[in-house]
């Protein structure tokens, strides 16, 4: 999508919104919402302040929108994982998908939404408080899966249905973390076998 902003000279200023974005997205990524200053992302999608002012309002409008682009385009396993046919295979397919998309050699390691909830600075509660409103979205679709499992056998009866969402998402997150700090994809695959031979099973 192309759009005119007036530059600082007020000279029109012709760039594409939906690359500049994938641009700060980027960034965001790679050094976290307080670790983003606007010189960052302004030299990164190759736009003046004003013309980032004008497209996308400021900093933390900015990465509302990126993190919008980021669970369209890099969570997209989230939804297929719900659809598989046992809690099981809904679990590991979180998890892999999951490595599949913190350990991708086209984008920073580890999960944008983690990186970001970790951030303490009075400038970020919003933010903080957006990327749990998600989360916590995210949990209740796993949690009435789960229960779906329960009540087709799937899953043990005697299973605490809430419980088994946070150890995964423990999991998951857990493994962001190590993925941002190093951890390779074999370390991470290793998570996985294990965290699979803990599931319950009837």
């Amino acid at each position: 999508m192309e759009v005119d902003v007036a530059a600082a000279k007020g000279r029109p200023r012709e760039f594409c919104v939906d690359r500049a974005l994938a641009a700060a997205l980027g960034v965001f990524w790679s050094k976290g919402y307080e670790g983003t200053s606007m010189a960052d992302l302004t030299e990164a999608m190759g736009i003046s302040k004003p013309s980032l002012y004008a497209a996308f309002g400021n900093k933390e409008a900015l990465f509302h929108k990126a993190l919008d682009l980021y669970e369209a385009e890099k969570l997209h396993y989230t939804r297929a994982a719900l659809e598989q046919p046992t809690a099981r295979a809904v679990a590991e397919h979180f998890m892999r998908g999951a490595i599949e998309a913190q350990m991708s050699g086209c984008d920073p390691k580890g999960c944008l939404e983690v990186i970001s909830v970790t951030a303490c600075g009075a400038e970020a509660a919003s933010i903080k408080a957006d990327v749990i409103q998600r989360r916590a979205s995210s949990q209740v679709a796993l949690i009435e899966r789960f229960e779906q499992a329960k009540r087709d056998g799937d899953l043990p009866a005697h299973v605490d249905i809430a419980g088994l969402t946070g150890f995964l998402y423990a999991i998951l997150q857990g493994m962001a973390v190590q993925a941002g700090s190093g951890a390779t994809r074999a370390d991470l695959e290793r998570v996985v076998e294990t965290s699979l031979m803990m599931w319950p099973s009837r």
